[in-house]
């Protein structure tokens, strides 16, 4: 079988050599097509369900979100393991998956799953999917250098307007903010006003959120005009909340500010983020989308900011907090510096050894094509360019060389006993 493939290869040349050609321009292409990064995606096939319940304890979370939830993700095809871990106020519940398995696929089958668990939940408590990222997904960080601007306007602007812009480049599962302060109404109440009024707190947390909408009417008719009637209720300052009335005593209405005070406050906080040791900042997390590239996603974002920036208020700017570009760059650089030198000290080695320029020549060039046709694998198996995958071609460079050397070898060793045999007095 091998004789008869060198034969047709040596019956064939033109072939042959076009084949190689092509490969080696498919993997050219592939080269430039291959995701970018610093280090390799370990991380297990997983999808997290997150689920908030503010105020109850570890146990009270265990019992009622997070045991329901593991109990009926248990049945989904192709699951390896359920894993369940319970805080206070927070449940996370990790459905691991084959490695084989398609992740959105996995998300879509859990998310049918949570609408029936949904019915198993506390009222008012529902579980939402994490990020369709993973473990080594945190690719930017950034923050704001805003020195004009409080901690909670800063952190009003991350999310309302830098974190909707960035989350629209491609590649990004989501942007995660930090730091600062959430605003917040806080209404103070007076418990000894409460009880002169006859209210209990749960009618006055009821009452304010009542009042805070909008509900719309019907359509009226006048003078061959149609009007839409609307109710404008949405609260758009604190004097809104004040005013707003809860009871009436005596024919007088009760209204917030009767029972209490109310100001604008952050909400609670389980954590500062400090830059350098000179105070706290607001930023936020770039997460890379499951099987992105990492070396253009950082590309994208940091043109996207760039833009954003022209929008944000006089004086406000992006700080880089972390960015793995250096990293990426700084690797590849050096794995194709070593690449480059592996390949002419083996190339010097085989022309040292051989001292035959044409032989040579031909155990050479298998380098290159072969290194090329690697990337094609790599793009099929699904892998990116990083330290272990371009270490692995690193090291197999000596190995290419060594069938070329034999075949050559054996050549020469069966052309002098023909020769030998066919020689003139012989």
């Amino acid at each position: 079988m091998v004789q008869k493939l060198i034969e047709l290869a040596l019956r064939n040349r033109l072939i042959v050599l076009l084949i190689a050609g092509g490969l080696f321009a498919w993997g050219i292409y592939s080269v430039k097509e291959n995701p970018i990064d610093a280090i390799p995606d370990l991380s297990e096939n997983q999808v997290i369900v997150f689920t908030e319940w503010m105020g109850r304890s570890p146990q009270v979370i265990e019992d009622q979100v997070t045991y329901p939830l593991v109990s009926n993700l248990q049945g989904i095809p192709k699951i390896k393991n359920v894993r369940g871990s319970s805080m206070f106020g927070m449940s996370f519940v990790y459905v691991i998956f084959e490695d084989n398995t398609d992740i959105y696929w996995a998300r879509t089958r859990v998310l049918e799953r949570l609408n029936y668990a949904q019915r198993l939940l506390p009222q008012g408590v529902t579980p939402t999917l994490g990020p369709d990222g993973t473990g080594v997904g945190h690719i930017f960080w950034y923050h704001l250098d805003a020195p004009r601007m409080d901690l909670g306007e800063q952190r009003a602007l991350q999310d309302w307007y830098i974190k909707f812009a960035l989350q629209t480049v491609p590649g990004v599962a989501e942007v995660a903010s930090f730091g600062g302060f959430e605003k917040q109404y806080q209404l103070v109440v007076d418990p000894v006003k409460l009880q002169f009024y006859n209210i209990s707190l749960m009618d006055v947390m009821n009452k304010v959120k009542a009042n805070n909408n909008d509900v719309g009417g019907r359509k009226f008719e006048m003078s061959e005009m149609s009007y839409i009637i609307r109710g404008l209720g949405y609260i758009k300052s604190k004097e809104d909340v004040e005013n707003i009335a809860l009871t009436n005593y005596n024919g007088i209405p009760v209204r917030v500010k009767d029972i209490g005070s109310v100001q604008m406050g952050g909400d609670l906080r389980l954590g500062i983020f400090d830059m350098d040791g000179k105070g706290e900042v607001v930023g936020g997390i770039v997460v890379m989308r499951y099987g992105e590239n990492a070396s253009k996603v950082i590309d994208a974002v940091k043109a996207k900011m760039k833009e954003v920036e022209k929008g944000l208020p006089a004086g406000v700017t992006f700080k880089t907090s972390y960015d793995r570009s250096t990293l990426i760059e700084a690797a590849i650089d050096n794995i194709k510096g070593k690449l480059l030198e592996e390949m002419l000290a083996v190339s010097l080695i085989v022309i040292v050894f051989l001292f035959h320029w044409r032989s040579a020549l031909s155990i050479i060039i298998q380098i290159p094509i072969t290194v090329a046709i690697s990337f094609i694998l790599l793009n099929a198996f699904g892998l990116s360019s990083n330290i272990m995958s371009l270490t692995g071609i690193a090291l197999a460079i000596g190995v290419i060389v060594d069938n070329g050397i034999i075949m050559a070898e054996n050549s020469y060793r069966n052309l002098a006993d023909w020769q030998a045999k066919h020689e003139p007095g012989k």
